[in-house]
């Protein structure tokens, strides 16, 4: 198989690269590297994947290097992902979001790529959801412009499969944790606060700590990205594990992971940030 990653840098992309060298498969990576890195890639490079310094909002060139590579599938799990970044300006999140998701589309549907496994969110397209957990079929309601970009980008697969019939299936992900999460980036508690931990600092919590995620394990994403790969589905999928977990328990949850560093390790607790959610 020769399949192509968007994102492939990022931390959910790169444990799908190795996945798939595991798998016997061709791999091209599309990644501008802004928030993806190269260390993550280093052992999927020195088994025979490539790297292209891409940006997806770059029309012309994700056509060249799709038209190149010629994937049979394509994973597009390139995206702006801050949540405030997004509420801070919508038109950029846009631009990446749906724009640039775009040019991936029609990128594989030129080159006849035979199917696009598009990575999205659960709880911020869904937003204040009646039913927990939430089912594909509730209306979305997202809060944040992220959501709403991304619930968009979905709707342009839908509509890339009724014209041409390209075939295509998205995973709605839950909040992802594991191995190459940035301890220093803007998303991922679970890294943010392992991170702290590890340099006896306090952890931050945004509201009174009782809010709650769906927190699922890389390597259960990759599977189900791989799943996805090979069938013939469409639509949108959720991914998780159906289990509510609060903020205030993963603090729990490491102090007795680290019982030494626990008396140290009580939070501070700041004002809840707009556009979050709750449950």
């Amino acid at each position: 198989m020769r399949a192509l990653v968007t994102g492939g840098a990022g931390f959910i992309g790169s444990n799908l690269v190795d996945a798939l060298l595991d798998e016997g498969a061709e791999v091209a990576v599309v990644d501008t590297l802004v928030t993806g890195r190269r260390v993550n890639l280093e052992s999927a490079l020195g088994r025979g994947a490539t790297l292209h310094e891409v940006d997806i909002t770059d029309r012309d060139g994700v056509e060249a290097v799709v038209a190149d590579f010629a994937p049979e599938v394509v994973f597009h799990l390139a995206a702006q992902i801050d949540v405030r970044k997004s509420i801070e300006d919508p038109a950029f999140d846009a631009t990446v979001n749906v724009a640039g998701t775009i040019n991936v589309l029609e990128a594989a549907r030129r080159s006849g790529v035979g199917r696009v496994v598009n990575t999205s969110t659960g709880g911020a397209i869904y937003g204040d959801a009646s039913r927990i957990p939430t089912p594909e079929d509730e209306e979305p309601k997202p809060m944040a412009a992220y959501g709403q970009s991304k619930f968009c980008a979905e709707r342009y697969l839908g509509w890339e499969h009724r014209l041409y019939g390209l075939s295509c299936v998205t995973l709605r992900l839950g909040n992802v944790f594991g191995p190459r999460q940035d301890p220093l980036g803007e998303a991922g508690v679970i890294a943010i606060f392992c991170g702290r931990l590890r340099t006896g600092e306090r952890p931050t919590i945004y509201g009174d700590g009782t809010a709650t995620r769906d927190y699922v394990f890389v390597g259960d994403v990759v599977r189900a990205q791989l799943a996805a790969g090979k069938a013939e589905v469409v639509g949108e999928i959720n991914v998780g594990t159906g289990v509510e977990t609060s903020v205030n328990d993963i603090v729990a949850a490491m102090k007795e992971l680290e019982p030494e560093a626990a008396a140290s390790f009580e939070p501070v607790y700041e004002p809840a940030r707009l556009g979050e959610l709750e449950r």
